[in-house]
């Protein structure tokens, strides 16, 4: 009997003893495809030598040291090639200990700034419906997906939700990309002029929405305009790059794609690549002068963040990832894995969409490929896939509730960066006899 509390009780999973490239080995010698990188988080595969040795190295000298009372070498570093790497202005780090972690210390940042300087009515955050930006509290507090709020919404502080950038779902017929990017955008206007611009104090979203829509990008001018209405009404652009982050994109940092900068930065995920528990926030100089400049103090903090061992990972990790070769590389794979997916899946009655960027890619099911309608959530159609996926050997990241927390389903993958064709092989494989036994099973032809 195990005395692990596991994420659903129902639940007997197999021992996960080695990795090897974009596989893990169970106990019994059983080798799994790691299609998704577990949530988008190894996305240098299981046993990556460099940031291995990075880790062992850094426990020789020293695991641990608390901030309270210490720097520490690979803290410093690792900070100094963010802010190098980052888009302008992003040029202070805090270490955190994951994504949640990330978003928790943005939100609260945004408000101690506004507090520092004497504007402390802003204490309303604007989301986007179907978003995710952690389970602390806070996090959940601004994440807009319905079924993960629900039990704890009693808890959760009031926090307003506009409708995302979804084009497959909300574009209408008689509107160009543009027009309903315009649209969408302006959305935010509209609630902070609702709400009374004097009490926001920022708008966080994820640059490409990943757990619960599966990779839905942006259309082309949607996040600029995002930024010209913070920019308006001095309200903070909070970004979620936990997930969508750190090359997965095919960008080191994901809001590149869309040139625009945000003055709060969160990441996780892809900085680790899953080696040691690490996130981080960036944010501009402005908001730092604010804190530095007034009580100097971030109230704020965790007995882990900036933890030597972690920093040690993460740098070595960050090295590899800002490499002139590394972007190219991961774009390369991207067109090979969207042409494979498209030529296996572009035609399939029951897939409405595949999108994505870089390494980060979704496929939409559907009940009818004309109308867009979704299965009936009853069947947990992105369970069945799951299920069957990962019996023949293939971890992908199918959800449910894609379209409004209930109804909708969705596979995302976001494979390592090291990926080769022989493997994109595999996944198509593998994904298509998981389909057709999860569609016989759930009635479909």
């Amino acid at each position: 009997m195990s005395h692990i509390f596991p994420r659903h009780t129902a639940m007997q999973l197999p021992r996960a003893v080695k990795g090897d490239g974009c596989y893990i080995i169970d106990q019994n010698g059983k080798r799994y495809l790691d299609a998704s990188g577990g949530a988008a988080v190894s996305c240098l595969g299981h046993s990556n030598e460099a940031v291995r040795d990075a880790i062992k190295a850094q426990v020789d000298r020293i695991a641990f040291a608390h901030t309270g009372f210490f720097t520490s070498e690979p803290a410093e570093e690792l900070a100094d090639l963010l802010a190098s790497k980052a888009p302008e202005n992003l040029d202070r780090v805090y270490l955190v200990s994951g994504g949640s972690e990330a978003t928790e210390a943005a939100i609260k940042l945004a408000r101690q700034y506004h507090v520092e300087k004497g504007d402390v009515r802003r204490s309303r955050i604007i989301a986007r419906l179907q978003s995710y930006h952690g389970n602390t509290l806070g996090s959940l507090a601004a994440g807009g997906n319905m079924w993960r709020r629900e039990p704890f919404e009693p808890l959760l502080v009031d926090m307003s939700h506009i409708d995302p950038c979804y084009a497959y779902r909300h574009k209408r017929d008689d509107e160009s990309i543009e027009d309903y990017g315009m649209r969408a955008a302006n959305a935010l206007e509209e609630e902070i002029l609702r709400v009374g611009p004097e009490t926001v104090a920022a708008f966080i979203a994820e640059p490409v929405v990943g757990a619960t829509m599966g990779a839905v990008p942006p259309v082309p001018g949607y996040l600029r305009r995002i930024r010209e209405i913070c920019d308006t009404y001095g309200v903070l652009l909070i970004l979620d790059e936990v997930m969508c982050g750190m090359g997965r994109t095919g960008y080191l940092f994901a809001c590149e794609a869309d040139k625009v900068t945000p003055d709060i930065l969160c990441m996780a995920k892809g900085l680790g690549a899953g080696y040691q528990p690490i996130g981080a926030m960036m944010c501009s100089s402005e908001i730092y002068s604010a804190i530095e400049n007034g009580s100097g103090f971030f109230q704020h903090g965790h007995t882990y963040v900036g933890h030597p061992t972690a920093a040690a990972a993460a740098l070595a990790v960050f090295k590899q990832l800002s490499a002139a070769e590394t972007m190219p590389a991961v774009n390369i794979a991207s067109q090979k894995l969207f042409a494979a997916l498209r030529a296996r899946f572009g035609d399939h009655p029951h897939i409405g969409d595949i999108r994505g960027r870089g390494l980060f890619i979704g496929l939409e099911l559907v009940w009818n490929r004309e109308t867009k309608e979704p299965f009936v959530p009853a069947l947990k159609l992105n369970a069945r896939v799951k299920k069957h996926a990962f019996a023949n050997g293939l971890v992908c990241y199918p959800m449910g509730g894609t379209i409004d927390g209930k109804h909708g389903d969705h596979i995302l993958l976001a494979p390592p960066f090291i990926i080769e064709d022989q493997q994109i092989e595999e996944i198509m494989d593998r994904l298509d006899v998981a389909l057709k036994v999860s569609l016989e099973e759930a009635g479909m032809p």
